[in-house]
Parts: structure tokens; sequence; C-alpha cells
């Protein structure tokens, strides 16, 4: 039998590759630290990009920065009568009288004016005269008055639209150059989605939100002035002018009642102012109240002017007293003013938590009451109530600042910031005395 003649191929050794065996565990790991890496270096270039964004955004856009709006501070200003009494000369010498000669020249006065008025009779035609001098003037006043309506879009279950609108009163308060800022009370726009804001001529233009009053709940809204046109904001409206309400009596100066006041947008009020005794306590801060005669509406709304075409109140029906609530009640513009700063600013308000008073010179003396001002009462965890103060403390400094009574307080606080640290001297009761103690307070902000 012949020999096989060998196959040549199975010379060769066949070699099988075998797949390395996958070691799960150091994939885990290493896919574990991919995915780590991946995310440390997401997150590095998210905080880069946010840190460097706002930079790099505004070297790309500038913005201008807008000038700060301020309303002179007041001293207590006289009464027109106290201011005539002070500089009455005499006719003879021209030369200021001494206080008797005073009296007499105002009685001689009232003498002829008594006399000029038992002989004068007035008809119908001189109130019609008188109402239709008001009415005209009113008209010019409205020019400084808006409308704004805040409108709130619901969808229901059909997925149709539905609006609805609530309308609050608002002033023309200042112009920063690139928007009018516009007061009003912020409680009817509050769950609005935009805001409209409506002129005197029916010009209708957007409104967006500045700042907040929590105390009050007034609000600063801004109207962009590259809108409107420079005819409109120079001639159709105007700026209105902050009167005062730091004189010792007010009480018979005539007003007018512009916006709401009774109730509906646009109603209009005369009469007089009545009180000015009354306070309305905030925390930090508290305002005057001014009662006039003017019968309006519970929800009524707007601005007091006096008849020297100036603000001297915002209307509140939050304050008026039991048996009162259809007269006229308004803060006084002089308290609001440093509040209305901080607003038009955009600045948000230190809170230290005090309710406050200034005590009665008589009682003060009687009881041998130090100078500042009394706490009434402290809010239950405040800043104020953490740094150690309590009901009855008479704080005496503030923030390096002499305190002689809560007008003073009020000041310094306005001038405060969150956040900020502030000294205080207080004086506290203790074996039929005051002692002196020194505290202080690490501020918040106001919500």
């Amino acid at each position: 039998m012949p020999e096989k003649e060998p196959n040549s191929q199975s010379d060769f050794m066949i070699e099988k590759i075998k797949e390395r065996p996958i070691n799960k565990r150091k994939l885990f790991f290493r896919t574990l630290i991919t995915v780590v890496m991946a995310i440390i270096f997401g997150l590095v270039a998210c905080f880069t990009f946010l840190a460097l964004e706002p930079i790099l955004n505004n070297w790309m856009n500038p913005k201008e920065e807008l000038p700060m709006i301020y309303f002179p501070e007041e001293q207590e200003e006289m009464s027109p009568e106290d201011m005539l009494t002070e500089n009455i000369t005499d006719p003879m010498t021209e030369e200021p009288t001494e206080q008797n000669e005073q009296t007499d020249g105002f009685a001689l006065e009232d003498e002829q004016i008594q006399q000029i008025t038992l002989r004068l009779r007035l008809g119908v035609a001189n109130y019609r005269q008188l109402y239709s001098a008001l009415a005209n003037y009113s008209t010019i006043l409205k020019k400084s008055v808006v409308t704004l309506t805040g409108i709130q879009s619901r969808v229901d279950w059909l997925n149709d639209i539905n609006e609805s609108e609530n309308s609050s009163s608002g002033v023309i308060i200042a112009n920063n150059t690139k928007e009018l800022l516009i007061l009003a009370d912020y409680t009817p726009l509050q769950t609005s989605d935009r805001i409209l804001v409506t002129f005197c001529n029916g010009a209708e233009t957007t409104a967006e939100l500045k700042h907040i009053d929590p105390t009050t709940n007034f609000a600063v809204v801004a109207v962009a002035l590259e809108g409107l046109p420079r005819d409109f904001v120079n001639e159709t409206i105007s700026i209105a002018t902050q009167g005062s309400t730091n004189q010792s009596n007010m009480e018979g100066t005539p007003v007018i009642a512009l916006g709401n006041p009774m109730g509906s947008i646009g109603s209009v009020g005369y009469g007089v102012i009545t009180g000015t005794t009354g306070l309305a306590y905030e925390v930090d801060v508290n305002y005057k109240l001014l009662q006039t005669d003017i019968v309006g509406s519970p929800k009524a709304g707007g601005v007091l002017f006096n008849l020297y075409g100036q603000v001297v109140g915002i209307i509140t029906n939050s304050h008026n007293a039991p048996g009162m609530e259809n007269l006229i009640t308004a803060y006084g513009i002089t308290d609001l003013k440093k509040r209305m700063e901080k607003l038009s600013n955009d600045q948000p308000f230190a809170y230290a938590g005090i309710y406050g008073m200034t005590i009665n010179t008589g009682v003060r003396e009687n009881m041998e009451i130090p100078y500042g001002a009394y706490v009434r009462d402290v809010i239950m965890d405040s800043p104020a109530m953490r740094a150690g103060i309590r009901q009855g403390d008479i704080i005496i400094s503030l923030d390096d600042r002499d305190i002689m009574d809560f007008a003073d307080y009020v000041s310094v606080m306005a001038l405060q910031s969150p956040e900020k640290t502030v000294p205080v001297r207080i004086m506290r009761q203790a074996q039929n005395q005051y002692k002196e103690m020194n505290l202080e307070i690490v501020l918040e902000e106001l919500k």
C-alpha cells in the first residue's frame, strides 16, 4: 500500500486566537471615572460661564447706569399764618413789630375781614364759578395721574384663555432719563401677568415693576421712555411736584383727591384736611395720616393735591377709624419720600423689626424718660429681638448717629442696607432709673 504523502498544510501550526477576557471590575471603574470627570468638567464649564457671562455681556453690551432719584429731606415747616405773623412789619417804620403789636395788627385785620365778609353775598353763580375753577384745575393736575391696569391670563378646561383685569391709580413721581417712574398702590395688581398704563389723554403702554414696599404695599413701576414721543413726555403729561406734610398745622388746608377716590377711575373729590394727629404704626417706620372731610369709597385710591399743585398724600383705606370708613384718608407725603427713593432706585429695605414712637414732651419730663426712640414692641425672632432689644427700651444712638426721637430712627434706618451690622445704644429702665447698654443689630431685608 503506497505511503500517503504528507499534507503540506498540516505541517504548519494552526493558531487559534482567543479573545482576552473582559475585566468587568476594571471596566466599571474606568467608566465611572469617565462619567465623574465629565460631570466635573461640565460643572466647571457651567460655573465658569455663569461667572464670566455678566462680565462679557457688560463688556460687549455696556449698560448705562441710571441716575439716582432723590427727594430732598425736609425740616419742620411753619404754617402760612405763623410765617405771616413772624414777618409782619409796622407800616409806618417798615420795621418788624413786637409780639404784642403783631397781635394787635392781626386783631385789626380780622375785624376788617369780618366786616368785608358781612357785606359779601354769594349767589349760585359764585359757587358755579368756584367749582368750575376747581374742575379746570383738576384737569391740569390729572396730567401727572395715571391708571394702572393689571391683566391676568388663565387657561380654562377647554384651553380657552380668559383674561381678568384689576385697576389702581398712580402718580408720576420722577424721570430718570430712561424711564418714567410711577408710584401706585400695588395691592390690586399683585396677581397680574402684565401691567398697562393709561395716561391722561388715553394713551396706553406697558410698565414693569421696579420695587414694592412691604409695609404699605405701594410700588414704583417703570415705563420706558424709548417708546414715548418726546412731545408727549414734555407737554401732554407732567411729573408731580412733591409737597410737604411737615407743617405744624395743616387742618383746614383745601385738597383735591384724584385717581379713584369714589371707587371709580377718574373720579374727583374736593374738601379740606380735618386732622393730622393720627399715625400708622408700621415696622421700623411711622406714617402721618391725613384725615379729610371728603366722602369717598372704602376702596378709594389715588392722590391728594393741595391748591399749589403739590402732592400732599397718597390715599389709603386701611387705617380709617370705625365709623369713618367712607372718609378719604392718606399717608402724608413727607413720611413717604425716603421710601419712594428706595423704590425708585430699586433698593431693598433694611429690617430691624421694631415698632416705635416718640414720647410726648410732657410725659417724658414727668416720668424722666430720656430722649430717643421709644420701643413699643419688637417682632418675634427679628434682628432687634436677637440683638437683645425689648419693649420699653429707648434707642439713643443707631449706627453711631444720635437719635432724639422716632423720626430720627426712621431717617437713619432709611440709610441702611440689609446684612449690615450696626451698633445701637439703648437706655433700659432698671430699679427706677435708666442704664445705658451697647448692642449690635445684624439687619435683614424687609420682605
